[in-house]
């Protein structure tokens, strides 16, 4: 006869005497049990690919510059229902061809100033090492809904500048330089000349 006994998630087996026909038996039984398992582990092995394509996540900032310096003073503030534009290309791994994945989207600020884009995970795309070729992103302001603070910074209004934030095995984080606006006229009491 035989036995299997599963113990922590391995498989153990017992062999005693038994017949030849109770063995066949037992043996199709077993058989049928590994079948099983092999037929539901494609979805674990699935899961798995879908672990090594990693979630990339591209987020920046927008920040109002109340004195107009180019730079986030203790007077400046992050913007909230900002609409900024991004735009992203990654170069995908393929074997035989070259294969570039774009990305374009509008995006608003959240109360803290921080505008974020999720893409989820795409064969072939991987995280970038910095400044890869074939892989970018630029975030372009739009407009802002503040009367007070909808001026375009006098320097950008448009980013390129990336940095990777984190980079893990199932998980990438692409950090673009601040934005920002500033008000249609320089506060002269509160910033000095």
């Amino acid at each position: 006869m035989i036995c299997l006994f599963v113990n922590s998630g391995q498989f153990e087996f017992l062999f005693l005497p038994m017949s030849t026909s109770t063995t066949t038996l037992v043996l199709l039984v077993v058989s049928c049990c590994f079948l099983w398992l092999s037929l539901s582990s494609p979805l674990q092995v699935e899961a798995a690919a879908k672990v090594a394509n990693p979630q990339i996540t591209v987020m920046g900032m927008v920040y109002c510059d109340i004195c107009s310096n180019n730079s986030f003073s203790r007077h400046s503030y992050f913007m909230p229902g900002v609409e900024v534009k991004i735009d992203c290309t990654f170069k995908a791994m393929a074997t035989r061809t070259a294969e570039l994945v774009t990305v374009s989207v509008n995006r608003t600020t959240n109360r803290y100033g921080v505008y974020r884009l999720e893409i989820p995970s795409v064969d072939g795309i991987e995280c970038a090492a910095e400044k890869e070729v074939g892989t970018s992103c630029r975030a372009s302001l739009i407009g802002s809904k503040s009367s007070s603070c909808n001026v375009p910074g006098s320097t950008r209004t448009t980013t390129d500048e990336i940095t990777i934030k984190s980079k893990q095995a199932n998980m990438c984080i692409y950090s673009l330089t601040a934005l920002n606006f500033r008000p249609p006229k320089r506060n002269v009491a509160l910033c000095g000349n």
